[in-house]
């Protein structure tokens, strides 16, 4: 189901820039990742819309203001025709009872290229599917009043062309394009879809999710973990501004000073094989693409750690490694359903307990 040449292991851009120019394209993991290309200018100048790029102005009465990373964006009212640029902004969309005109395709081979957590939510709907590069022409065909660019790594130049085409919510000022927290995001899609109630309800609903499962384990209080990574022979570890660090710190567990001491401003961090010291947690979880781990399973330094030696290490294969990328309202609690037993067979403390996803990847000691 998600399985894919281009796993989500490093969170879209890791070994190029954030935001190329128009026409660029970067790479992740190694491979080139297109991005917006528009072969010309969008046609369509008619959706109600004020992009004012660095220039701040008085809100008029229905207007709706976003000051972002880019400039300020204004909307007349609330956004009713959408377009998904994010690679999953879909999710809180979907969430807030909105199903995009077009959506990101990001990886994997999933229905309308969305989660199991949220495909229901699109109903009968046949949403145009991005995949590639993206076209302000396709765009600004589909006759959009906001373009949600949040999280989809455009550059300033590409933000204004397809500003032509109709409003672009993008990130807030002083925040790199991809740590914007999940309920940062659903609060910022309520406001400009006049959904602030539901958004709110959504953030209290995730919250209790994680405040319950922290209430069920008081023993994980205060414990290491590590969102890990291995592959293509690199080995790292996810910050916690990024989602899938995050969720251990919002389970109330902590990163290891080795981690601290390495994290800076990016969402992950490159280790070497031959030093996976960082990594020694009390609980680690490996985030794959893939339910055959071969390589991981077979680093000499991984057996090393101590734990792997007590049986603490957790596979977060392809479905739910999935859901701690996209890291959103609908995600998240599906995560959280799926990594509660596996996290507590590992943090039980007795290493004779088996964790069923180690022991199927060949993981456990």
């Amino acid at each position: 189901m998600f399985a894919s040449k281009h796993p989500h292991l490093k969170r879209r851009f890791p070994h190029g820039a954030e935001t190329p120019g128009i026409g660029a394209s970067i790479a992740i993991d190694g491979k080139p990742h297109p991005t917006v290309c528009p072969r010309r200018r969008g046609s369509d100048a008619r959706s109600p819309f004020i992009a004012t790029p660095g220039i701040a102005r008085a809100a008029e009465a229905d207007e709706i203001v976003f000051d972002h990373a880019f400039g300020t964006t204004v909307l007349k009212g609330p956004a009713r025709r959408v377009v998904s640029i994010g690679y999953t902004t879909q999710d809180p969309l979907l969430a807030l009872g909105t199903v995009p005109l077009a959506i990101r395709y990001w990886f994997g081979d999933t229905p309308h290229a969305t989660g199991p957590w949220a495909e229901p939510l699109i109903g009968g709907a046949n949403p145009t599917i991005i995949k590639g590069e993206v076209s302000a022409e396709t765009v600004a065909a589909l006759e959009p009043d906001l373009i949600v660019g949040v999280g989809s790594g455009i550059s300033q130049d590409e933000y204004a062309l397809l500003s032509q085409v109709a409003p672009v919510l993008m990130h807030p000022k002083g925040r790199a394009p991809y740590n914007v927290a999940w309920d940062e995001i659903t609060t910022m899609l309520g406001r400009a879809l006049g959904k602030s109630d539901e958004a709110a309800k959504l953030v209290a609903d995730t919250r209790k999710a994680f405040a319950d499962t922290k209430a069920r384990h008081p023993e994980w209080q205060g414990k290491t973990a590590a969102a890990a990574y291995h592959f293509g022979g690199d080995s790292g570890f996810f910050t916690t501004t990024d989602t899938r660090g995050r969720l251990l710190t919002e389970l109330g567990l902590l990163p290891t000073e080795g981690m601290k001491k390495l994290s800076g401003d990016s969402f992950y961090v490159k280790l070497s094989p031959e030093d996976l010291t960082a990594l020694d947690a009390d609980l680690v979880i490996w985030i794959s693409s893939s339910e055959q781990v071969t390589d991981l399973a077979a680093m000499p330094m991984r057996k090393l750690m101590k734990a792997h030696r007590e049986g603490r290490e957790v596979l977060a294969g392809p479905l739910i490694g999935a859901a701690m990328s996209y890291g959103s309202v609908l995600s998240l609690p599906y995560a959280l359903k799926l990594l509660e037993p596996e996290i507590a067979a590992a943090m039980d403390g007795n290493p004779q307990t088996p964790v069923p996803s180690a022991v199927k990847a060949g993981l456990a000691p």
